[in-house]
């Protein structure tokens, strides 16, 4: 009963997660939205303080130039990349199927361990699917095929003794549940980004709720008076209702404290976005025969999540690989859209920044419109303790106050993380300065721009006369009002240098190649 009871607040928790990252992820765009459209509420000059006017040095002035990072560099960063998780996968899914043989006193068969251990490292696939930013298609169709795959490898073991059928039944429960539970955190972009953080505070709320249940299970059979008083003014429903809900009250503070410590802990990189989801994968998966031997070792099933060890091991050595390739500072992008062209620019974030982030940094002006792509855990329980508004730079001299609080070191995977200024309609044109001032390239998408996007003349203005821009890559397609663009090109007061802008003339519906644009962004800067 214990597994079970386990297993269901397990389920309860990812549910609850699953719906609730929807709700934040559409209330943190409209949050977003609004606070963009007013105007902040300022201080006179003189009210502000003389340090708070007193800008920060920003770390990439003293840095020198960016290191060259070539499209095969890129390349090889991307394969070291997965290769790395693929390889931890495997030591981790041998791990477990060893362990699970020893727990079972039985002979050890290399060929079951190795079957059984390529089997059990489905959980590299949510990772890669992250990295790839694989549709829902995709990421099912893959687990799925990998499911089949598991059975089909260990049909192996059909004899007198074991059936298809019951082969199917076990890998049914042993990886097909855990599948399932995967699938409905990472299948949608809000609950793949969200999701995954809001899983720890929901099973400490599920937690509490199934404490206030057995409470009331331990008050009926005792016959407590507080039962005969409950039942005088409320319903059964009712009753159970308070017994399953009011313990969140009392669960509200460690729950808070624990989303603090999670934003905490990703702030100062001591938690990385693919290792938190391939860590929560692995807990997953590790909870199903960790569950299954309660029966029989009480408290020693907590042994079954030991391969979980091997994951910190994996993080030091994958960094330690990533340093070596990081000689001299890495190069800054910075990228600009078209507003209210989001399948546009989630299409490009996905296939182009995301490669991008394995050579150098990433920075851009948040919108709504690549929320769900940029949103991480310090974004997500700073607004759910309703303190978004404090990352939205309310006049000039927060610029660079923002900047310097970017982190320009990669992850332990080295992937390098996305930086975004929060900016209200009055205040944008500041940090776009400050950004183009620091970024060694750009990437444009003008595709259906129009001569009435003052916005976007203003930006090709400044980057036409920006000093130490290297290049700035512009995609542009039929709709695009090509004219008026370069015509705010010519109207800089300094001038584009020659060769700046280089332009990517997307045909048809067909969105440019990746390593088209990851080529033009890497070349030799100017």
């Amino acid at each position: 009963m214990l597994s079970g009871k386990l297993a269901t607040l397990l389920i309860i928790a990812v549910v609850l997660s699953v719906i609730a990252a929807l709700v934040v992820a559409n209330r943190y765009r409209a949050a977003m939205q609004r606070l963009m459209k007013i105007g902040p509420d300022l201080p006179s000059t003189a009210a502000v303080d003389a340090s708070e006017r007193e800008a920060p040095a920003l770390p990439w002035k003293a840095a020198g130039p960016p290191r060259p990072v070539s499209l095969a560099d890129n390349r090889q960063a991307a394969r070291r990349l997965i290769g790395g998780f693929v390889g931890l996968a495997l030591v981790i899914a041998l791990s477990r199927t060893l362990l699970a043989q020893i727990v079972a006193d039985g002979p050890i068969s290399w060929k079951t361990v190795l079957t059984l251990g390529a089997a059990y490292a489905w959980p590299v696939v949510p990772v890669i699917a992250v990295l790839g930013r694989w549709s829902r298609r995709r990421l099912v169709g893959a687990l799925v095929i990998w499911f089949i795959a598991a059975v089909a490898l260990l049909s192996w073991r059909v004899n007198e003794n074991v059936s298809f059928a019951q082969i199917l039944l076990w890998m049914s429960f042993d990886i097909g549940v855990p599948l399932v539970v995967v699938c409905a955190l990472c299948l949608g972009g809000a609950t793949r980004a969200i999701a995954p953080w809001l899983a720890p505070p929901f099973i400490v709320l599920s937690w509490a709720s199934q404490a206030g249940i057995d409470l009331l299970a331990v008050l009926i059979e005792r016959q407590s008076p507080l039962i005969y008083w409950l039942v005088s003014w409320a319903s059964p429903p009712v009753g159970f209702a308070l017994f399953a809900l009011l313990p969140w009250l009392l669960a509200w503070w460690p729950v808070r404290a624990l989303g603090r410590w999670l934003a905490a802990a990703y702030a100062a990189r001591r938690i990385s976005e693919l290792f938190y989801l391939f860590t929560a994968v692995w807990v997953i998966a590790l909870t199903g025969p960790a569950l299954g031997a309660i029966a029989d070792l009480g408290w020693g099933a907590l042994g079954f999540f030991a391969p979980l060890l091997w994951i910190p091991a994996g993080a030091a050595l994958m960094r330690r690989q990533a340093a070596r390739q990081l000689v001299g500072r890495p190069p800054t992008l910075l990228v600009l859209r078209v507003f209210r062209q989001d399948a546009n620019v989630q299409d490009l974030f996905d296939r182009v920044i995301e490669r991008w982030r394995l050579s150098g940094n990433t920075v851009l002006i948040a919108g709504t419109d690549l929320a769900e792509r940029t949103i991480d855990a310090d974004d997500i329980f700073t607004f759910l303790d309703g303190r978004l508004g404090e990352r939205f730079i309310r006049r000039p001299a927060d610029v660079r106050h923002r900047l310097a609080a970017f982190e320009w070191r990669p992850d332990a995977e080295g992937r390098y993380r996305v930086n975004e200024c929060y900016c209200h309609d009055t205040t944008w044109q500041d940090a776009l300065a400050e950004l183009v001032q620091g970024s060694d390239v750009v990437l444009m998408d003008l595709r259906n721009f129009v001569a009435g996007n003052a916005g976007c003349l203003h930006e090709l203005r400044v980057l036409a006369g920006a000093g130490e821009l290297a290049r700035v890559v512009v995609l542009v397609n039929e709709p695009t009002q090509l004219p008026a663009a370069k015509e705010a090109i010519d109207q800089a007061i300094a001038g584009a240098p020659a060769g700046r802008f280089v332009w990517i003339v997307q045909n048809g519906r067909q969105a440019p190649a990746t390593e088209q644009v990851l080529e033009s962004l890497l070349g030799a800067p100017g």
